[in-house]
């Protein structure tokens, strides 16, 4: 994989390297486990023919984050801070209370200097960032680092606010974050020397939503110093692997001044997100314009999709689906007809450089994409079978996309593996 912007010079500090070690045992300790919380969806258990392998795009919802739809709309449902009387009040303490519970789930060190704005989801929140927050806070020569082999999602939105400030007669310099040409990673050791003193703003991805590889966003602040502003796209992050803004025992500390998601992503209901603001470097962020009615019932369903999220264990949850996603690349690599996007090196099952969290992204050397997606639905799996919406400096042919949750099981992974190998 080539990937432009890259540097392929000697690494000092190998940008993939494993931080944690692989758990082998995974799979075996956790089976019991992972049988409880999945017969807690009712979809995947009303339809047991099927296996839903699209979690990157959007996740299934539990029983509990249902059932605090449910009682939401039939006891409580009200405008949040319009009203006085006690429905109005206690959803207004709903919202409140969510805000709270996406600090907590984040680790939040100063919540109480902190802020929490509720959007549509990641798109809208590093939009709100990009038009209603950078333009306050660069100036005139101002750079910025853009990873543009990530999601649109994380690259529009900073060229959208180029071309506002341009407009305003200031004009700043957007540079492309360098890659890691083997693996796909930032390349740690390129950023470093790329970032300047004009370096005022850099936008990363915490898990790439192809190559599935966790960029290693703590060594971002140490490549651009204690200054920069980071924006932290944790679209495919949070609700799939421990996210803590303190750090702490084996997890480093996430050093950024900005975390977005999206709740339908975490097992909330869609058309909910937030942007967690640490609001300690640059102006304080407040979304521009007049706020309207929230999505209050998506709000409901985030904070219970957090409280369930807690209670399963988001440590055990990334532990099941790194063991299914290294399970499944082990099998995949022997297989000719197929080539793995992102690192080979994190492929076999000894692998010395962490794994996919739980994303692995395929191509037939025969069958197109497209095809093979639907091929794969009448042996009855669902993946997504597409470009992704990759940035311009990404993979630019179609390919597939297995992501796993913790509903999915060894025997669907196997199936898979049998089904792609009666296709080579």
């Amino acid at each position: 994989m080539t990937v432009p912007g890259t540097h392929d010079g000697p690494l000092t500090d190998e940008p993939y390297a494993l931080d944690q070690p692989n758990d082998p045992h995974a799979l075996d300790s956790l089976r019991a486990w992972q049988r409880a919380l999945r017969d807690q969806f009712p979809i995947i258990t009303g339809n047991p023919d099927l296996a839903y392998l699209d979690n990157a795009a959007t996740a299934q919802k539990p029983r509990a984050v249902l059932d605090a739809v449910h009682t939401y709309l039939t006891t409580t449902n009200a405008n949040a801070g319009r009203g006085t009387y006690p429905w109005a009040n206690r959803t207004t303490q709903a919202v409140e209370g969510a805000r709270d519970r996406v600090r907590r789930f984040l680790n939040d060190p100063d919540p109480g200097t902190s802020a929490v704005h509720f959007t549509s989801g990641t798109t809208e929140g590093l939009r709100a960032i990009a038009l209603d927050w950078l333009p306050r806070f660069l100036r005139d020569g101002d750079e910025i680092i853009v990873p543009f082999a990530d999601h649109e999602a994380n690259i529009s939105p900073w060229r959208e606010a180029e071309r506002l400030l341009a407009d305003r007669g200031v004009h700043i310099r957007v540079l492309p974050m360098p890659y890691q040409a083997s693996s796909g990673d930032y390349d740690h050791i390129a950023l470093a020397d790329l970032a300047g003193p004009r370096t005022r703003f850099v936008a990363v991805t915490h898990v790439h939503h192809v190559y599935g590889g966790d960029m290693n966003v703590h060594r971002v602040r140490r490549a651009v110093g204690p200054d920069a502003v980071i924006c932290l796209d944790a679209a495919q992050s949070i609700g799939h692997l421990p996210v803590s803004l303190a750090g702490g025992g084996e997890l480093p500390r996430a050093d950024v001044d900005f975390v977005v998601f999206s709740g339908h992503k975490a097992m909330a209901l869609p058309g909910t997100g937030a942007v967690w603001a640490r609001q300690a470097r640059g102006p304080a962020f407040v979304p521009g314009g007049w706020s309207g009615t929230p999505n209050t019932v998506g709000i409901v369903s985030l904070a219970a999709a957090l409280d369930w999220l807690d209670a399963a264990g988001v440590e055990r949850i990334e532990r099941w689906t790194v063991a299914l996603a290294a399970r499944f690349t082990d099998a995949l690599r022997h297989l000719a007809a197929y080539e793995i996007l992102g690192c080979r090196t994190s492929l076999a099952a000894d692998s010395p450089v962490q794994r996919r969290k739980g994303v692995v992204t395929f191509r037939h050397h025969g069958i197109p994409s497209g095809d093979l997606g639907f091929i794969l639905f009448s042996h009855g799996f669902m993946v997504r079978s597409d470009n992704h919406c990759q940035g311009s400096a990404g993979e630019s042919a179609g390919s597939v996309r297995v992501s796993l949750h913790v509903h999915n099981t060894v025997e669907e992974v196997d199936r898979l593996l049998s089904v792609l190998a009666s296709l080579g």
